[in-house]
């Protein structure tokens, strides 16, 4: 068209320059440019060709060129628009430019245009007038000259190479967005068509351009990949030329080989692996593979330049080995075009070939690397950084696995993308997630395998690497924020790590580090665990001649006591012993110089001079107000104090005990020495008071064992009689300090909490070896009292209220507070009568919730103070009002007898807070509003007190306190650690049983308050896990214990909330994946038992989902049918639970196995089960399916066991099961077939003569079912059923107990894992104590040792695997009718020849199967497709798809001019064979390593098409029955095409075929 329109011009003129003139007149559209650039294309072939000459042509192109092109060029620059009119303009004038420049008759127009355009382009830089510039560039370049304008193409070349790699940084500052897209244009123009015409150029262009992409300063960000990548693929041709083509051997060795320089390899590998973007992995793949074919053609010798460090060349090629080569190359680029796949079926049949690229990259020879590792870590990234995690894991299960069969060489990449890549990848938690079929609480396999591979690793790498390495991996561990279950993992894998002296000082402060970074975590076990591998870690690593006892103990400190390291754990166990071991090896501290003693690294001398330092007086001690010091300090010298005891203690073992007395009594002699000096040095030092407190609280509590008696401790008896002896003097100190106003600040009230502590704790130590009255705490006890009392009296006298008297009125508060709760605790303690005596009546008359008045400052107090009251007060406050409300509530305890039903009863009270109630339950909602949520336990103590005593009298007030507490529980998160005593509380005072038993007495707004706040505490129970286990817990427990006294009452009022225990029967939630890998993963670490020491630290809270079910079932099994109001109670739970099966059942016509409903119907049966053997025996009109009926029967002989005439009853049910036996329904038919089968036998066990008439039909039916011929799929089911566990080991009676009915059950059954409930949580589960006679736990037969059955009727092909097939039979309830069925006596090729012949088209021989596609649409059309090409039949999965409106809407009424057949996705393989067997091909449509071209494939005329499904295309095991497979060409980016369009191509490729053939076959 272009030469018509040029020659029709010509034509009209031959003069060019008035032509060329005219054209230039007017606006620059795009179409007068585009005519400008034909005709002057046009003049520039008749000049080639000898047409023209030096007249006036070469004039006019100049002018051309100088008056109209290059102005119009520069124009396009300062228009603010774009769009495809100006990228047209541009390409024609530039296209018009060059022809001028050869028209010109010289060099000199292109080289005056191409240095305007550069000065453009500089001075434009990145901006969007650069792309007329480079236009101008790309046109002109080629025209200039290699050697006169050498200079110049440099220049240019530097300059479109900087402007092709800077794309990414334009448009960074202000007004970045349109203007940085046309930035990015122009540096794709620069890359894509000004380099490689420079390329063209060759010389100093070409060299330039490589010189700026090799440069040691050039970009190699991941960010500049890209820019790079295609710099490299657009001089693709110059930089790895293909041999011949005009060039020899001389000429190639004149540009630059980029297959040397191994900068061009990194920023491949870099494309490869770290390139977000499809296009730039294609160019990457590109280069790979046209290099590879460069050197193979070339044949030469090839080896990549230097490079750092060492190891293999990057790239390197040898004729010798050129089919390895070859061979290696191929297999890594088709992993690589896999991957882009991101679909795991597709990839994983290609990983093999992974290995082998390990094996053809070290030398069997040597062992060394011939290929650069590098090269397989770009796999490795690749897969790493997918969406598809599945891809993911697989990725890092497949690198995990490497050392399991080879040992590699070792290679500084391999471990620098362990530490890099690997660790990213391994801190996706949803990796860990257990493999199918395993068990809860087996473990993470690819945890395991983490583990075995990270041994191995560490144990090859050579010595002089290995600290490095470990060093580099826990501090990688530190540099993000891990989930807990990654850090469990990794932490567990570094502590199997084998002994080795590897770490130092900077690995034990990584470690610690590593350490913070697990106390994140919620979960507390986890993070215990976590504790426990990492201490293990350090004791395993760590080389103890590079760190000193102060390192060590620091880096224990940074261990949670009450998570993971506590005395008496195996883990302290073996930490003592390293230091046994150890002890003499440590690096000498210089701090041991600095009190005398000699350096040495002796445990014992650290530990002492530890204890001196602690209690020293401080030298810059000046005054009395002073902060309290740190418990740091205090709690790091009683661990080493304790671990220095127990290490002497293993050194004695057997021998001296008096040794270990003096070790203790040498480390704490200076302690124990200032502590009796309390009593008498008034002077003391205060922070050396507070310090030596300290020291004795954190002794007693390291020291005490969980779990286990203290007794039988002998260090704990020695510290217990050491700090006994000191208690006469501390308790004086106490009573001192908290008695004569010697507090008297804020940071006071820190030290009145000490003083308390240690009186606490002394009481519990006295009381350990016998209370005696007169003891020195006895004595401290009453003057506390006393004097507290007395200064709260003085104090409400109405003086200036100071801060002295203020803190010392909180101090009193606090010290009565303690008093009370000790007597509560510890009755011996009572000091008075049960009468009231002044201490009731002045704790009962004070003034309830009484804000204490901010104090006055005072002259003497320093501005320091003045602030901390006024910023504290609030707190302080909150705290005296909370020591209120515990001497309250011990008053209540004490007195709750006295308590009135209502306050009209009470004159005069003596006690007015007690026979009060009304005004103090107001009080108390009072307090709840102004108390914090960690302040409000002692309010709720007190109203689980005076609510059912006002309950009846009262009851708005009531319902008021329920609601109030109920918002401070439900305001809480139940990660705080308030919220679960809180929620404890709560239950006993709202769920008490006696507010239970009133309440739905009256039936009042209290009844229907408590129940709305049950249904909440289930609710909260969905995102709160544990919450309803705390409410169910306690009332099953209250329910008992009152059971014991009143059965009658109490039972019948847990009637009343019966609605309580039904949803705790059904309670369970669906949880998601991340939750329940959590819980997996706790049942791992619990499974582990003492080998994770945090197991036996770490109290089991049972809050887990099961043990909600478990305390019910526990409850149920304790009521016995014989009691009344025990036989009342379960009717009704069983009326409840059949309506709540109703309703499940109605609520959703169909449900699926482990959907909600499906797991709620199963545990309501599950519950009647439990409550079976209570109820009467009689007749029950159940509604069932017959298949369950036949199952039932099929136990007869069990059921009748009992009864004496079992003729009658066996001739009803022969009769019955004969009937079913004739069903048209296969599988009911197999069920009555297993039922006759049962009673038959029994029938000739008694000699039934009535039936002698049937004995040879019956006889011979069951013969026949037994021995029918082949291997077919009835067989198979009646084998299958046989085998079933039901019907071959279940024993109805024997088997009845809670392991059948809640593990055995739902395990053989099928039901997913979260619904097994292991007999062993039944018996660990102790709230709720089952009688020691309770026989009915265990299945006594091998049923539990049986693996989940397979039996569900199945239709699967004979070749399918047998492990395939297991999981799908596991789930699948639909009855399926073999395909087969549909046509039983005809030959399928038959029925497709008479369909066609009736409708009157040509026969074809195309079958297209489709039973693997899901959606309508793509159905629809490929049966337009298929019916409009003349195929013989389409195969869909169900012929119902032909109903559906989007099915219709596409096929436009094709379905009834096609014959379609169904054929089931299990049938499949069965129906392709048949099809070979009958002569046809199968062909699939996919991309495999093997498949043909479609262009190059040759259709026979029987050709059967499988398409594959829309997302997951063919899978393997169909894959194997193709014959061939055929895949599209494609050009672009894309991978893929719709399996509609795929198959469409695929059916118009075989009737073009055919046609011609046909006509061939004619002519």
């Amino acid at each position: 068209m272009e030469c018509v329109l040029a020659e029709a011009l010509l034509s009209q003129s031959r003069d060019p320059r008035a032509l060329l003139a005219a054209l230039c007149r007017g606006e620059a559209s795009a179409e007068r440019v585009e005519t400008l650039r034909f005709l002057l294309q046009r003049l520039e072939d008749e000049a080639a060709r000898g047409g023209g000459g030096a007249g006036p042509l070469p004039e006019a192109a100049r002018e051309v060129a100088a008056g109209y092109l290059v102005p119009l060029l520069r124009g396009l620059r300062g228009r603010p628009g774009g769009g495809p009119d100006r990228r047209r303009v541009l390409r024609a004038a530039g296209a018009a430019l060059r022809s001028c420049a050869r028209l010109a008759g010289g060099p000199q127009l292109a080289a005056t245009l191409a240095e305007e355009a550069l000065r453009d382009l500089l001075a434009a830089g990145p901006a969007p007038g650069a792309e007329a510039a480079v236009e101008v560039l790309a046109a002109v370049g080629p025209c200039l000259r290699p050697r006169e304008d050498g200079p110049l193409l440099e220049r240019v070349a530097r300059a479109a190479l900087g402007l092709a790699l800077g794309a990414d940084g334009a448009g960074a500052g202000a007004g970045a967005g349109a203007g940085a897209g046309r930035a990015e244009d122009a540096a794709a123009l620069a890359a894509g068509r000004l380099l490689p015409a420079l390329g063209q150029c060759g010389g100093a262009a070409l060299r330039a351009v490589w010189g700026g992409l090799v440069a040691a300063g050039a970009p190699s960000g991941p960010g500049r990949v890209g820019p790079q990548l295609l710099v490299l693929s657009a001089l693709a041709e110059r930089l790895l030329p293909e041999p011949g083509a005009g060039r020899g051997p001389r000429a190639r060795e004149e540009g630059p080989d980029a297959r040397r320089c191994w900068r061009f390899w990194r920023t491949v590998q870099a494309g490869l692996a770290q390139a977000q973007d499809a296009l730039t992995r294609r160019r990457a793949r590109y280069l790979l593979q046209r290099a590879v074919e460069v050197s193979a053609e070339l044949g030469a010798p090839c080896t990549c330049g230097p490079q750092e460090g060492t190891g293999p060349s990057l790239f390197w090629w040898s004729e010798k080995k050129k089919d390895e080569l070859l061979k290696f190359w191929e297999n890594y680029i088709l992993i690589m075009e896999t991957l882009e796949g991101n679909q795991i079926h597709v990839i994983k049949p290609v990983l093999p070939k992974l290995k082998s690229l390990f094996e053809y990259a070290v030398s069997e020879e040597d062992g060394c690397w011939l290929f650069h590792p590098s090269w397989h870590m770009c796999i490795y990234k690749r897969m790493f950084e997918s969406e598809n995690k599945i891809l993911t894991k697989e990725g890092v299960i497949h690198f995990l696995e490497l050392y399991e069969t080879k040992i590699l060489p070792f290679s500084p990449e391999f471990s620098e993308f362990i530490i890099g890549p690997l660790m990213d990848a391994l801190s996706e938690s949803s990796l860990y997630i257990r493999s199918p079929g395993q068990l809860i609480g087996s473990g993470s396999p690819l945890g395991l395998k983490l583990q075995k591979f990270l041994v191995t690793y560490v144990s090859l790498l050579p010595e002089e690497i290995k600290s490095s390495f470990l060093l580099k991996f826990i501090q990688k561990m530190t540099s993000r924020h891990w989930c807990g279950i990654p850090i469990l993992f990794l932490s567990k894998a570094l502590a199997n790590v084998p002994r080795c002296k590897a770490l130092g000082v900077d690995g034990l402060l990584a470690l610690r580090d590593v350490l913070q970074c697990t106390m994140i975590t919620h979960q507390i076990l986890l993070r215990g665990a976590a504790q426990c591998y990492l201490l293990q870690t350090a004791m395993n690593l760590v080389d103890v001649e590079k760190v000193s006892l102060s390192d060590v103990s620091t880096f224990l400190m940074s261990l949670r006591q009450e998570e993971s390291l506590r005395r008496g754990t195996s883990l302290w166990t073996e930490l003592c012993d390293w230091l046994r071991v150890n002890e003499s090896r440590f690096r000498h501290a210089s701090a041991c110089s600095s009190i005398g003693l000699p350096e040495t690294s002796s445990l014992n001398a650290y530990v002492k001079n530890l204890v001196q330092e602690c209690i020293k007086s401080p030298s810059w001690e000046t005054g009395e107000d002073h902060f309290m010091p740190d418990w740091f300090e205090a709690k790091l010298v009683a661990m080493m104090v304790l671990l220095a005891v127990d290490v002497e203690g293993m050194k004695s073992q057997y021998s001296e005990k008096r040794r270990t007395q003096n070790v203790l009594r040498i480390f704490l002699d200076p302690l124990l020495e200032s502590l009796m000096k309390f009593g008498t040095n008034a002077y003391m030092p205060l922070l050396k008071t507070d310090r030596c407190l300290q020291l004795l609280l954190k002794l007693l509590h390291t020291c005490m064992l969980k779990g286990s008696s203290t007794q039988d401790d002998e260090v704990f008896t020695l510290l217990q009689s050491f700090v006994l002896s000191t208690t006469e003097s501390v308790s004086e100190f106490i009573l001192r300090r908290l008695t004569m106003n010697e507090l008297s600040s804020v940071s006071d009230l820190d030290r009145c909490h000490l003083y308390l502590m240690v009186l606490t704790e002394l009481i519990n130590l006295h009381l350990k070896v016998g209370w005696k009255r007169g003891n020195p705490i006895w004595r401290v006890i009453s003057p506390l009292k006393n004097a507290s009392i007395q200064h709260l009296q003085e104090l409400d006298s109405g003086q200036d209220p100071t801060l002295a008297r203020q803190i010392q009125r909180v101090v009193s508060m606090a010290a009565l507070a303690m008093v009370c709760e000790a007597i509560d605790q510890k009755p011996e303690l009572q000091l008075d009568s049960l009468d009231a005596g002044p201490t009731e009546r002045f704790l009962s008359s004070l003034p309830l919730n009484c804000t204490l008045q901010k104090p006055h400052a005072e002259k003497q107090s320093s501005s320091f103070e003045e602030s901390s009251a006024s910023q504290g007060w609030g707190k302080i406050v909150a705290q005296y009002i909370h020591d209120q409300w515990i001497c309250l509530s011990f008053l209540l305890r004490k007195y709750h007898t006295l308590i009135p039903a209502s306050e009209g009863e009470v004159l005069e009270p003596i006690l007015p807070a007690i026979q009060m109630p009304v005004r103090t339950l107001q009080a108390a909602l009072e307090a709840l509003t102004v108390l914090p949520s960690d302040q409000v336990l002692p309010v709720f103590r007190c109203m689980k007190i005076l609510v059912p005593k006002l309950l009846t009298s009262s009851e708005a007030l009531c319902v008021e306190s329920f609601d109030t507490a109920w918002k401070i529980i439900s305001a809480l998160s139940n990660t705080q650690l308030i919220f679960w005593s809180n929620l404890k509380a709560f239950v006993q005072f709202v769920f008490d049983t006696k507010v239970l038993t009133i309440a739905a007495k009256i039936k009042g707004q209290a009844y229907f308050k408590i129940k709305e706040i049950m249904y909440k505490i289930i609710e909260m129970s969905a995102i709160k896990t544990g919450v309803f286990n705390t409410l169910i817990s306690y009332c099953c427990k209250s329910w008992i214990v009152s059971a014991s006294d009143v059965p009658q009452v109490s039972l019948s009022s847990a009637k009343n909330y019966s609605e309580l225990v039904l949803e705790a029967c059904i309670f369970g939630t669906v949880f998601r994946r991340d939750q329940r890998l959590i819980q997996d993963v706790q049942t791992y670490i619990e499974n582990l038992g003492h080998d994770c020491a945090a197991n036996m630290v770490i109290e089991n809270t049972k809050r887990e989902d099961h043990y909600v079910r478990i305390c019910a079932v526990k409850f149920l099994c304790l009521l016995h049918g014989s009691n009344v109001s025990h036989k009342l109670f379960m009717e009704d739970l069983a009326i409840k639970l059949l309506d709540k099966d109703d309703l499940v059942s109605k609520c959703r016509t169909r449900y699926y196995v482990n959907s909600q409903q499906h797991r709620v119907k199963n545990r309501i049966w599950q519950t009647l089960l439990v409550l079976f053997p209570s109820f009467d025996q009689g007749e029950e009109n159940l509604k069932t399916s017959i298949c369950t009926f036949l199952s039932v029967l099929s136990h007869l002989d069990i059921i009748t066991q009992n009864i004496p005439e079992k003729k009658p009853i066996l001739k009803q049910a022969l009769i019955i099961v004969l009937q079913w036996c004739f069903n048209h329904n296969f599988s009911i038919r197999l069920y009555a077939l297993v039922a006759l089968k049962k009673i038959w036998s029994m029938c000739k066990t008694l000699n039934m003569e009535e039936f002698d008439a049937l004995t040879s039909v019956i006889e011979s039916s069951l013969n026949e079912v037994e021995n029918m011929p082949g291997a077919g799929n009835a067989k198979k089911n009646w084998q299958r059923i046989q085998e079933h566990f039901f019907f071959a080991t279940f024993h109805p009676l024997q088997d009845y107990c809670l392991e059948t009915i809640f593990y055995i059950f739902p395990r053989l059954s099928g039901l997913v894992e979260d619904e097994w409930i292991a007999i062993g949580k039944f018996t660990r589960f102790t709230d709720i104590p089952l009688d020691a006679g309770f026989q009915w736990y265990l299945s006594p037969t091998h049923l539990c040792e049986l693996k989940p059955g397979d039996w569900a009727q199945q239709d699967i092909g004979s070749h399918s695997g047998e492990a395939d097939s297991q999981s799908e039979w596991t789930d699948v309830q639909k009855k399926i009718i073999p395909w087969k069925n549909s046509a039983p006596d005809l030959d399928l090729e038959v029925v497709f020849q008479d369909r066609v012949a009736r409708l009157g088209k040509s026969i074809s021989r195309l079958i297209v199967v489709a039973s693997l596609i899901d959606k309508p649409t793509n159905l629809g059309g490929l049966c337009r497709t298929c019916e409009v090409f003349g195929a013989s039949a389409l195969i869909v999965d169900s012929l119902q798809c032909v109903r559906d409106k989007q099915f219709q809407s596409l096929s436009v009424s094709a379905e009834q001019w096609l014959p379609l057949v169904e054929v089931k996705p299990p049938q499949l393989i069965d129906f392709l064979q048949q099809k070979k067997a009958e002569g046809y091909t199968v062909i699939g449509v996919e991309q495999t390593a093997k498949s043909v071209d479609l262009t190059q494939y040759s259709f026979p005329e029987r050709s059967l098409l499988l398409l594959g499904n829309e997302r997951e295309g063919i899978p393997a095991n169909l894959i194997q029955e193709l014959d061939v497979c055929v895949e599209i060409p494609q050009q672009g980016i894309i991978r893929s095409l719709n399996v509609h369009v795929s198959g469409a191509l695929l059916i118009w490729e075989y009737t073009r075929q055919q046609l011609l053939r046909h006509e061939d076959t004619e002519s």
